[in-house]
């Protein structure tokens, strides 16, 4: 973890993750911190757990348990939890998408702060950040450091099949090419991924 990482926050992330652990609730880590747990650079500082949706309650509960403050936000995909003003996004639909058991296998253990957990995988990371841009928000500044960060670990030729239909996502990847980041296939170096 970079030494920038809120100490608080850090210590947030870790009674979340051990509390839906011993309550027996799958989950993973996502959001700027999965790309910290892998060695990447993120320009967002939140705490973000992928959960499915039937364990939204469970989860609520479990957390409610132990202290922390709970709220079910008008958004139909996610729900928060808030120990003193440190809040954790517990996330069930990312991108439109229900979070399923396939999703959740779809990472790596890794131990983050000292407590081992599921850590989505870097493919998956970059398919949610690209499938967040839309019209509305369009940052693609906050995508180029996870993208260069953590390239190597990402399989690109998923990220392009799962975020076909985007056009923002189409853009980005054009750029990554054009900034000689991750070249488009056609291109001579085609190491990247394979």
């Amino acid at each position: 973890m970079p030494h920038h990482v809120d100490a608080g926050l850090a210590t947030t992330l870790k009674r979340v993750a051990a509390t839906l652990k011993s309550a027996d609730l799958p989950f993973a880590l996502g959001g700027s911190f999965a790309v910290y747990a892998h060695g990447g650079h993120s320009s967002d500082h939140d705490v973000d757990f992928l959960i499915r949706e039937q364990d939204k309650e469970a989860a609520l509960t479990a957390l409610a348990g132990v202290g922390f403050k709970t709220e079910q936000p008008p958004e139909d995909w996610l729900v928060k939890v808030y120990e003193e003003d440190r809040m954790v996004d517990l996330i069930y639909r990312p991108v439109e998408t229900p979070v399923t058991d396939e999703t959740l296998r779809d990472c790596e253990m890794i131990s983050v702060e000292a407590i081992n957990m599921p850590v989505i995988s870097a493919t998956q990371l970059m398919v949610h950040k690209l499938l967040s841009y839309s019209q509305h928000y369009c940052d693609f500044a906050t995508g180029f450091p996870v993208a260069r960060s953590l390239r190597e670990q990402i399989d690109w030729n998923r990220v392009r099949r799962e975020t076909t239909g985007s056009p923002y996502a189409e853009a980005f990847l054009i750029l990554l090419d054009r900034l000689d980041v991750v070249p488009l296939p056609g291109d001579q170096a085609m190491g990247v991924g394979g």
